[in-house]
């Protein structure tokens, strides 16, 4: 019976094909016999059966160790490939880590206080959407209601962080750091024509780069910013000036200045470039100026478009006019009788017909057609006579200033900028100044200070500034915000001198040297007398 199991499977083996590759079907105890076909003998993975190897000495491997060698040699290659390729993986890290440092440094201000361009000039202060519509719709609107379009989100903008990106950037940019100096040497009683002679006369690397070192003739001193501080203080006085026939007072009051139209002013062209050449040093130098401009005049020197609302610091009634016209039915024009065409008075008293478009004598205003005929109306009349004026004034602020540095300011923050406030809040003023030599907050002689500051108008109170500082204006951020020879620097108040001396200041480092005065009278009177007749430097 023994002998007749083996035969059976003696037999039964012999009919099972020998297989190349892989486990033989019925399960894992199955085996092959045989050698296998002819044409995989040379197979390089061939899987021979333990009853193969000990017939023919033929070495046995498992598909599990070939593949355990497979990833060995696949490690083996890799490893090689990573100590080949790290050390420059180390250098493009370095890199990668570099530029994301230089790009927060450039460009994250920026990024956190980003206005999108929708939201910097909302529908109805752009030129384009002058705010035609009332209302009832608007234009395009068809009156239903149905596609009002939502104004833009509000975005928070944070001006002191773009002033000191601003800053931070004319330093590394190199404006105003040297190392050559642009000196400018001129005397009290021709302030104009001498600052006009130097600034006219130095090259545009010497505007840009130069550390400012004004001398005033005849006056021993260093300027450590307070010289600067009153050049420029009382440069703008007389050269934004309305006596000098090249600016005028606004339509609303007699605080705001903008460019005067005139005609056959070749000889003033010069002089708008002057001025605009000084606008850009005062921004370089951290300076205020004390001129007030209106609003057009900083939408032109960062080339914004102008608004309806615009007008009024020009013209109130023609602004009013226009008002009218965007908020009324125009009907077919028929009844006012308006075309496309205005009339512009000459300075010899003579008028002349402007077309604002060809043709536009023919052209009547209606109510499809009127916000064509508001864009071209308020362009014209904020053009008016001032057109190669401004270009002028914008080639010199520009020499002096890079356009992409101040392109981040909106018309208001470059009031601020250029010449920050004219009201004084005392109590800050009083919250913001720092006390020596024996003097403090609670000093009889400090208490009769301010109480004769309360006393002043606020016209006192900026001479009294000036005389100390050097310029009337007050940062946009307030008495916290003024500046010495070295940065920040708050106004100060030390003993000094006898009771019979008069109040000293040092312009440089915002500091009043104050006698211990015996009675306020007294003390009221050196500081008026002190504010009224000294202007000049000295060397202690």
């Amino acid at each position: 019976m023994k002998s007749s199991r083996e035969e059976r499977r003696a037999a039964s083996t012999k009919s099972i094909p020998a297989r190349a590759v892989g486990r033989p079907p019925g399960g894992e105890n199955r085996r092959a016999a045989g050698p296998p076909p002819a044409g995989l003998q040379k197979a390089p993975f061939v899987v021979r059966s333990s009853t193969q190897q000990r017939r023919t000495g033929t070495p046995c491997v498992s598909r599990g160790e070939e593949l355990a060698g497979r990833r060995r040699s696949w490690r083996k290659n890799v490893s090689a490939c990573v100590k080949t390729l790290e050390p420059l993986a180390r250098v493009l890290g370095a890199a990668v880590r570099g530029f994301s440092i230089l790009f927060s440094i450039l460009f994250e201000d920026e990024v956190m206080t980003y206005v999108p361009p929708r939201a910097r000039s909302p529908p109805d202060q752009g030129a384009p959407n002058i705010g035609i519509a009332g209302g009832g719709g608007g234009v395009g609107g068809g009156g239903s209601g149905r596609h009002v379009q939502r104004a833009p989100p509000l975005v928070r903008r944070d001006f002191e962080a773009k002033l000191r990106t601003f800053y931070r950037k004319l330093e590394a940019k190199g404006f105003g750091q040297g190392p050559h100096k642009l000196k400018i040497q001129v005397r009290r009683a021709h302030l104009v024509n001498d600052a006009f002679e130097r600034i006219m006369a130095a090259s545009r690397r010497d505007l840009q780069r130069g550390r400012l070192n004004v001398v005033w003739d005849t006056e021993e001193g260093l300027d450590y910013g307070g010289p600067s501080r009153e050049f420029f203080y009382l440069l703008s006085r007389q050269l934004f000036n309305p006596y000098r026939n090249m600016y005028e007072y606004s339509a609303n009051d007699i605080y705001t200045v903008q460019i005067a139209p005139a005609k056959d002013n070749e000889d003033k062209l010069p002089w708008y470039r002057f001025s605009g050449r000084v606008l850009g040093l005062a921004l370089i130098h951290h300076c205020l100026l004390d001129a007030f401009f209106t609003r057009p005049f900083y939408k032109a020197l960062l080339r914004l478009p102008v608004s309806l609302s615009d007008l009024e610091s020009l013209d109130s009634s023609f602004h009013q006019s226009l008002l009218w016209i965007r908020d009324n039915d125009m009907g077919n024009g028929s009844e006012l009788g308006l075309h496309f065409i205005v009339t512009e008075e000459r300075p010899d008293g003579s008028s002349l017909d402007i077309e604002l478009k060809p043709n536009g004598r023919s052209i009547p205003v209606t109510e499809r057609n009127k916000r064509d005929y508001l864009e071209r109306i308020i362009k014209w009349r904020l053009e008016r006579g001032v057109l190669e004026q401004t270009e002028w004034l914008l080639r010199g602020f520009y020499e002096v200033v890079d356009h992409r540095l101040v392109s981040m300011f909106d018309a208001s923050e470059l009031e601020l900028v250029i010449s920050g406030t004219v009201e004084i809040d005392v109590a800050d003023w009083r919250n913001n100044t720092e006390y020596r030599g024996g003097y403090h907050d609670t000093h009889v002689v400090i208490v009769w200070f301010w109480d004769v500051i309360e006393r002043f108008s606020n016209e006192q109170r900026l001479r009294l500034l000036q005389f100390v500082t050097g310029t009337s204006s007050i940062p946009h951020d307030g008495f916290a915000g003024l500046r010495g020879s070295n940065g920040l620097r708050r106004f100060c108040i030390e003993k000094w001198g006898k009771p019979n001396a008069l109040p000293r200041a040092h312009t440089c480092f915002n500091r009043l040297d104050l006698p211990l005065y015996p009675t306020p009278d007294v003390l009221y009177e050196k500081l008026v007398l002190a504010v009224e007749e000294t202007n000049t430097f000295g060397i202690e």
